[in-house]
């Protein structure tokens, strides 16, 4: 095989990344906007050792779940992964994907449940990051830092258009330059749009501190009639893909929106974590409280807490909270949220779980229920071995990563816990990630 052959292909599997899979000349072929039971016809664009690379030149044989993209951009950018696939095939490739990770990666013969989904499938992200280039304003291209220009995300806010046409419109009246990645030179390098059911904040990061025109920018946003609750700079001044610096100024406003989750508000800052998707959000911490099966009289371990979304949503349910997470500007965002939500139940402590939690249980603290919610890379084994020594009567793993998920798993049931149910959840439609919650209890002896 080598580069340029063209193959008629089977499509018989697909990628964590939601790239079709089939095999020609004994070499396995990634190919992308393929789905399994197709037969492609397959450009080949780069030749590794025991596997290739392809391009998709033809479908000779379709699918019945394919379907056409109703995104205009969705073959050039790389944003998404599944518009040409219908519904049920994504949450079904969703829910495969999550069962095949539990066994190859963790050893585990669960079947996972039906994926749970909102039905909401466009408008849902509340935040989005624009690059800014001197060929216009929108995402990657696959695989790549060539920036598409795009008019209208389909799954982002629908005040994102508005606003990045008056900065456009702003930075051509006013000379303002671009970023230019390679050259490390211009003053605009992307454009952070953070939104709430009833507000949003704008984030402009810049390469400078000085904020040539401020004032005329501030004006053509407020003319747009959207509910801007803040405008900030953002400086990064690094060579980095990196997003966000770490020194913000306000320019107008607050440098904070506020956004809530069923009957509790949260203060979210730029640089703050917080769920993309409200929507599946909701249901996700509803499926961890239904998981958790709460009385009323537990302790309730809130790991990687952040700024206390998944505790305070069930606080009502438990008797206490212990909330632990490593940012102490996230721990202040906790307590802060906290006290406006008049929860008065939950405590929180900064620094590295697998130290804060054998001393605050040393302290005669219960340990019954323990959420974890790591990032994409998953927990650090040494918090793993913690969690397994304080001995928690049920353990929720909540994982936007399967074969993070898996692998952690694999530990914790290395002889002392079973994984009794895992549930999928669709934070992402039409992108290839899904988001997973792991009941996991102690083995009956």
């Amino acid at each position: 095989m080598q580069k340029n052959d063209i193959y008629d292909i089977e499509i018989t599997g697909m990628t964590d990344d939601g790239d079709g899979v089939g095999r020609a000349d004994g070499m396995a072929v990634f190919v992308p906007y393929t789905i399994v039971g197709e037969k492609a016809r397959v450009l080949i664009v780069k030749v590794m050792k025991n596997f290739a690379y392809g391009k998709l030149m033809e479908i000779i044989t379709p699918s019945m779940s394919r379907v056409k993209a109703e995104c205009p951009y969705f073959y050039k950018c790389g944003g998404c992964q599944l518009w040409h696939m219908d519904m049920d095939a994504e949450l079904e490739y969703k829910r495969q994907k999550v069962e095949e990770c539990l066994k190859r990666l963790g050893g585990i013969d669960v079947v996972p449940e039906k994926v749970v989904d909102t039905g909401i499938y466009r408008r849902y992200r509340n935040k989005a990051q624009y690059p800014v280039t001197k060929d216009g304003t929108g995402f990657y291209k696959r695989n790549s830092h060539v920036v598409i220009p795009i008019d209208d995300c389909l799954i982002q806010g629908e005040n994102d258009k508005a606003i990045i046409s008056a900065i456009r419109r702003w930075m051509e009246e006013y000379d303002i330059p671009a970023y230019d990645e390679e050259k490390h030179q211009g003053f605009l390098r992307n454009i952070y749009i953070r939104e709430g059911k009833e507000e949003l904040i704008i984030v402009l990061v810049t390469l400078e501190n000085d904020f040539p025109f401020k004032k005329e920018l501030i004006d053509k946003l407020l003319k747009l009639d959207i509910p801007i609750a803040g405008i900030v700079q953002n400086i990064n001044d690094k060579r980095t893909n990196v997003v966000l610096g770490k020194e913000n100024k306000t320019l107008y406003g607050r440098d904070y929106l506020v956004d809530s989750i069923g009957d509790v508000s949260f203060k979210i800052s730029p640089q703050s974590f917080y769920q993309v998707n409200r929507f599946a959000t909701k249901k996700l911490y509803e499926v961890a409280g239904e998981m958790a099966e709460l009385s009323g009289e537990e302790t309730l371990w809130d790991i990687y807490c952040g700024i206390g979304t998944i505790g305070q949503f069930l606080a009502k349910k438990v008797k206490k909270i212990i909330g632990i997470e490593v940012v102490p500007e996230a721990v202040e965002n906790a307590k802060e949220n906290a006290k406006n939500n008049g929860i008065l139940n939950a405590k929180y402590h900064c620094g590295k779980a697998e130290f804060v939690m054998p001393r605050v249980a040393g302290q005669g603290e219960r340990t019954d229920v323990v959420i974890l919610d790591p990032p994409r890379k998953g927990c650090d084994e040494k918090l793993l071995k913690t969690v397994l020594e304080l001995k928690p009567k049920k353990i929720i793993y909540i994982s936007c990563k399967p074969s993070t998920l898996a692998r952690d798993l694999k530990y914790l049931t290395g002889g002392k816990y079973e994984v009794k149910s895992v549930v999928p959840v669709n934070m992402f439609p039409k992108g290839a990630h899904v988001e997973s919650v792991a009941l996991l209890t102690p083995v009956k002896r």
